[in-house]
């Protein structure tokens, strides 16, 4: 699947919404330990500084300002990493004692405390760091700054700060990658129930979504479908066959019916009697097409029908049933446009094929009034394409995918001769042979397109531009 589509399942977006709850949790939990250790080990510095100051005052008032140097001088012989930093200076900030050589530029913080930058270089020194210390007016002009090296302090807050990008970041990568993964592995359970469910729709009623037998909730959703797979199945398999066993059982008496009529007609009867047989005469043909088309598409979608497959050239099937219809069109003065190319051929059954071609021409000649237009177009795309356009009064766009079912008629067409098969007829033909049957819009009236997959092995005629869907094609008369 592509990313951008993966992007957009609702299993991606749920796992990217964990992920930023989670990054949000580790966030807070690394920013409370640094908070925690920074605040710990500046609050050790502080206190330290404090001891020392008040050392270093206890000398300062028992043995005057010589005591507090000699108390200095010997602290820093003791400190030889410089850790703790002292210096006393004069009145001119000359330098008297200490391990500072020089009075630091001073930057004072809201608490009195003072920061400054120590220049030291080598070892563990690399570059110029931040130093805490307090500063003490004493008499005579003598100021006294006692501080400590905060360097371990930074490097500390540098690590962890380090830390807590690093890990926010490995974080998010990883809840990213987790949630590929999880939409990845949804995605593929929701396209095997979506992939079952169009081939349900295009017919196949004895597929069943697939179950991994997890017991997760994707099995028991499955199994639910599946218990109403079998029970939709069930009942139109009931619907269908109390269909087709009353179209063949009524078929044979209303057959004996016909022929006992027939006998009837040609024995000497009053001329308005006779009519009325001949009317029945006619309804029974009637119902007994309806019949027959009923269990010529219960075999086709069955499975049942023996098919005879051949090859089969369309130019002449589409050129016979139009010679079949031609004295019908032109009955009703209409005209019959041919654009037929040549050298298509496709695999099928050429009696069907020709029944499904002849329903499409009589629909398209019936719906078309007098002195209107027939258009009949054979091309080849990708696949076979037989056209059959007219300017009756078309169908909505909304009530094309029910003209195909059984016995269904459009309102504005009930009052016209037909049972309602004959697009179902098609439909079942174009499915057996792996193809499909399109209705739309021809503005004014209706096209019917049957296109039927051609064969690799099979040469097709070459095919010129194809025009938009729902336009007439100029075509000659």
């Amino acid at each position: 699947m592509k990313l951008p589509k993966l992007l957009r399942t609702s299993a991606f977006q749920f796992a990217i919404l964990y992920m930023l709850l989670f990054a949000a949790s580790v966030l807070f939990l690394l920013g409370f330990i640094y908070w925690a250790t920074v605040g710990f080990m500046s609050a050790q510095f502080d206190e330290t500084i404090q001891a020392e100051i008040q050392g270093l005052a206890e000398q300062y008032r028992r043995q005057g300002l010589r005591g507090m140097v000699s108390v200095m001088n010997e602290r820093v012989l003791n400190d030889p990493q410089g850790e703790s930093l002292y210096l006393l200076v004069n009145s001119d900030l000359q330098p008297l004692a200490g391990n500072l050589n020089e009075w630091p530029a001073l930057v004072e913080d809201e608490d009195g405390w003072i920061g400054f930058y120590l220049n030291r270089s080598g070892g563990r020194f690399a570059a110029p760091h931040m130093a805490r210390a307090r500063v003490f007016t004493l008499r005579g002009g003598y100021r006294l700054l006692v501080g400590r090296d905060i360097f371990d302090l930074f490097r500390v807050r540098e690590l962890i700060e380090r830390s807590l990008t690093w890990g926010v970041a490995i974080t998010l990568g990883l809840a990213f990658l987790g949630g590929v993964a999880l939409a990845k592995s949804t995605r593929r359970r929701i396209e095997a129930i979506t992939h079952t469910s169009r081939q349900i729709m295009q017919g196949n009623l004895s597929l069943r979504v697939p179950v991994r037998g997890s017991g997760d909730d994707f099995d028991e959703l499955a199994d639910h479908l599946n218990r109403m797979l079998d029970q939709i199945e069930a009942l139109m398999a009931g619907v269908r066959h109390v269909s087709d066993n009353i179209a063949h059982d009524l078929r044979t008496p209303l057959t004996r019916v016909r022929g006992r009529l027939e006998l009837l007609c040609q024995k000497d009867l009053p001329e308005d009697a006779r009519a009325v047989v001949q009317e029945i005469i006619g309804e029974a043909d009637q119902l007994l097409q309806t019949f027959n088309a009923l269990l010529r598409i219960a075999r086709i979608e069955s499975g049942g029908y023996s098919a005879n497959f051949s090859e089969v050239d369309l130019h002449g099937l589409v050129a016979d049933a139009v010679e079949l219809y031609e004295a019908l069109a032109a009955d009703k003065s209409q005209t019959l446009s041919l654009d037929l190319a040549q050298g298509i051929i496709v695999k099928g059954d050429r009696d069907l094929l020709f029944q499904a071609i002849a329903n499409l021409l009589d629909n398209a000649i019936k719906y078309t009034p007098v002195n209107g237009n027939v258009g009949v177009r054979l091309r080849a795309f990708d696949q076979a394409v037989i056209s059959i356009w007219d300017e009756g009064p078309g169908i909505a766009e909304d009530e094309r995918d029910k003209v195909v079912q059984r016995f269904y008629r459009v309102d504005k067409t009930r009052g016209l001769p037909g049972n309602g098969l004959g697009l179902s007829m098609v439909k079942a033909v174009c499915e057996m042979h792996k193809g499909a049957l399109e209705l739309r819009d021809n503005q004014p009236g209706l096209r019917a397109e049957m296109k039927l997959p051609i064969p690799k092995a099979l040469p097709a005629a070459s095919a010129p531009e194809q025009d938009s869907p729902g336009k007439t094609p100029a075509l000659p008369s």
